[in-house]
């Protein structure tokens, strides 16, 4: 059976969707393989709060992780996450990421304790409280939708962006320099697509038309699509 150009379009949305986040994770499993198969130290390429010497490791700290279960946890929720963010709002996605990831461990490099701080949490939460408040901000259903989805598998995550203990092993600085970032570039992007449809009364045909800047939504849908064939048929 032939698949219809809607089957079709939504199967390049969802590849487009997970492509990029597909990618990140892929170093940071290569990264990790690296560093325990070749008995390596990678701590030092994350991030030590206040040193300048240091200040390149928030760009380097989401690839390396302590363990394989610091490692599991982080590449699905970060695998879905950035998912949801690529295919819910693709228009503006890979400015958002460039940006909480490095804001994300920016903050952390300001307000974490004296130590290492590894991992890729930090970027997690910034992706997690920017998908919640876009959602609400936008007042669009399927995009309250994934607030809601996130809420529902991620809204423990709240509780961990304060400390438990005295010398709390993990970072709860990272955690919450990521929600600052995420909040924050949520309030500031909140008047870019994707925007709830605004609804236009048509007086010939008594009714009402929802209009969509269909124009304007097909091009970014086709550079985006150009840009996977470019990379795919290298």
């Amino acid at each position: 059976m032939d698949e219809t150009p809607e089957s079709s379009g939504d199967k390049r949305q969802l590849i487009n969707a997970i492509f990029i986040p597909g990618i990140i994770v892929i170093f940071m499993i290569i990264s990790f393989l690296f560093e325990k198969g070749m008995n390596l130290d990678f701590h030092y390429a994350g991030v030590f709060p206040r040193k300048f010497e240091n200040i390149w490791g928030i760009f380097t700290l989401v690839f390396v992780h302590g363990n394989l279960d610091h490692l599991f946890n982080n590449i699905l929720s970060f695998f879905i996450l950035g998912s949801f963010l690529f295919y819910f709002y693709r228009q503006i996605a890979p400015k958002v990421l460039i940006i909480l990831y490095i804001c994300s461990g920016f903050v952390l490099w300001l307000i974490g304790r004296d130590c290492w701080h590894i991992g890729a949490s930090g970027l997690i939460y910034s992706l997690a409280f920017f998908l919640f408040f876009s959602g609400l901000f936008r007042k669009h259903i399927p995009l309250i939708a994934v607030s809601l989805i996130v809420t529902l598998i991620y809204g423990s995550l709240v509780w961990h962006i304060f400390p438990w203990q005295i010398h709390d092993p993990v970072s709860w600085e990272g955690h919450l320099a990521g929600g600052i970032s995420g909040t924050i570039l949520s309030v500031y992007l909140k008047n870019k697509p994707p925007q709830r449809p605004s609804v236009v009364w048509n007086d010939d045909e008594n009714d009402n038309i929802i209009f969509y800047e269909e124009e304007e939504e097909q091009k970014q849908d086709n550079q985006i699509i150009e840009i996977n064939k470019s990379i795919f048929s290298k």
